[in-house]
């Protein structure tokens, strides 16, 4: 009805303006005489309507590309299509105008479909940025946070002040300093909690301002296992220097007084050189884990794709230490309960192995047992399954000596952690057998559990992957070995 009454309103106006020539000429000859008063109204009557069949197709496409214009804003709005232009319907106006409306309306919606991908594009590349992005005003109001950062700092980030998310003096410092203009600058803090984080903030100034006030972007690189890293490498190092230097000095000392005061004493000769024969293989026994655990390490990130047979690799490592065993007047027992193979590096396995039923000789009790056994476990019932993904060979080492206090057992595979450092060093231990342990496991995609009552015995069990020839393979008999 608009276009309607817009349309009615424009043809009469510019039909009037259009005949007035018209109208004063026929007037001026029929006022002078020379032209019949109805041959006047006739020739008028002629010249309106050749004046109306001319402007009315004129107008009415006039509005018709109002119209297609007017629904330009409506089609972006709802995220349509363009509506279909008007045909050319006046020959009053150039085609090439025509043309050109149109070229211009289909101009805007590329440009404005183009403008929608980019910053879908942007939001999407904010929103799967791993490091916390903070967007700041003049005023260092938080404008924008992405995901990231609310995670962090909470919903409800945006339309926060800086300062009640993050309280550090020079990072507030910085980011005044970028909402000034005056350039970026990085800023690394300590963000306090439950669990203490290492951040290293970079604050830097738009070159122009965004449409929403954004002046200036806040990103946070979190360091925490930088910093853990650094303090475990320092702490590693120290460890080592440590227990490498008393040995040594043990061994210096004793030289110096071989060269010195026992020069000629026999018996004090005899006694010195099995200590210090005793130090070197510590020594010895120290720098050969420390190598070991560095090529695991190394190899930590390949897992390894042989098969390996459990009851052949648990029958040698059990025969290497058998000796040791009858030492203490000790039994080991090995039960295969499911003979199936695993996945694996028959090596490290056998030094994982070795290690653990190496460690229940030393702590067990003499006289006592120390029990190996096979299980096969499934995702489905096992929690230890469940966390590998996929069916395991469960393999527990079990020992009766005294035990370990639960506050030890999460620090157990810590580089040169000890319960009772003298027993320890007493015993020949290293401080890296558990160690090598934990990550050879981890190498096989395995998982080590420990278990431990104070005064009744200890449990280590290693999960380890089964190979995909045992995945459906029905269990095998049960396999018993009973040494020492």
């Amino acid at each position: 009805m608009a276009a309607k009454s817009t349309l009615g309103r424009r043809l009469p106006v510019a039909l009037f303006v259009m005949t007035l020539p018209s109208l004063a000429a026929l007037g001026g000859l029929w006022l002078l005489g020379r032209l019949d008063g109805a041959w006047a109204l006739g020739a008028l009557a002629v010249v309106v309507a050749g004046l109306l069949l001319l402007l009315y197709p004129h107008f009415h496409h006039i509005e018709a590309l109002r119209r297609y214009v007017a629904s330009l804003p409506r089609a972006s709005e709802a995220g349509g299509s363009l509506p279909k232009p008007p045909a050319s319907g006046s020959q009053l106006l150039a085609p090439e105008l025509d043309q050109a409306i149109i070229e211009t309306a289909r101009e805007r919606e590329r440009r404005r479909r183009e403008l929608e991908a980019a910053m879908a594009g942007n939001e999407s590349i904010l929103s799967t940025l791993p490091d916390p992005l903070i967007m700041l005003d003049r005023n260092r109001r938080i404008v924008r946070a992405n995901p990231a950062a609310e995670t962090l700092f909470g919903d409800g980030t945006a339309g926060r002040n800086l300062t009640g998310v993050l309280r550090n003096p020079q990072l507030l410092a910085a980011a005044d300093a970028a909402v000034s203009g005056e350039g970026g600058r990085v800023v690394e803090f300590t963000l306090t909690g439950e669990v203490e984080q290492y951040f290293s903030a970079r604050v830097v100034p738009l070159t122009t301002p965004a449409l929403d006030g954004t002046v200036a972007i806040v990103s946070l690189h979190n360091l925490t296992s930088v910093r853990r890293a650094e303090r475990m490498r320092a702490d590693f190092v120290a460890n080592a220097s440590h227990e490498l230097r008393t040995p040594l000095s043990s061994l210096l000392g004793f030289i110096e007084t071989l060269l010195g005061p026992a020069r000629d004493d026999g018996e004090a000769r005899e006694r010195f050189l099995a200590i210090m024969h005793e130090q070197a293989l510590r020594m010895a026994r120290l720098v050969e884990d420390l190598l070991s655990l560095s090529r695991i390490e190394m190899r930590e990130h390949t897992p390894p794709d042989q098969a390996v047979d459990p009851q052949a690799l648990l029958d040698s490592v059990v025969g290497a230490l058998e000796l040791r065993a009858r030492a203490k007047d000790m039994r080991l027992e090995v039960r295969i309960l499911d003979h199936l193979p695993v996945v694996g590096d028959k090596d490290e396995l056998a030094q994982v192995f070795q290690n653990l039923i190496d460690n229940a000789i030393k702590y067990g009790r003499a006289g006592t047992a120390v029990r190996v056994v096979a299980r096969r476990a499934e995702p489905a019932g096992d929690a230890a399954a469940r966390r590998v993904g996929r069916p395991v060979l469960a393999i527990a080492v079990s020992d009766e000596g005294e035990g370990i206090a639960r506050e030890h057992l999460p620090r157990l595979t810590e580089r040169f952690y000890r319960v009772d450092t003298a027993r320890s060093r007493e015993l020949g231990g290293t401080g890296l057998g558990l160690a090598i342990v934990k990550h050879i496991v981890n190498r096989h995609r395995g998982h080590l559990t420990i278990d431990s009552k104070v005064g009744k015995g200890t449990t280590f069990t290693v999960f380890l992957p089964l190979a995909e020839s045992a995945a459906q393979r029905p269990p095998q008999p049960a396999a018993v070995r009973r040494a020492g």
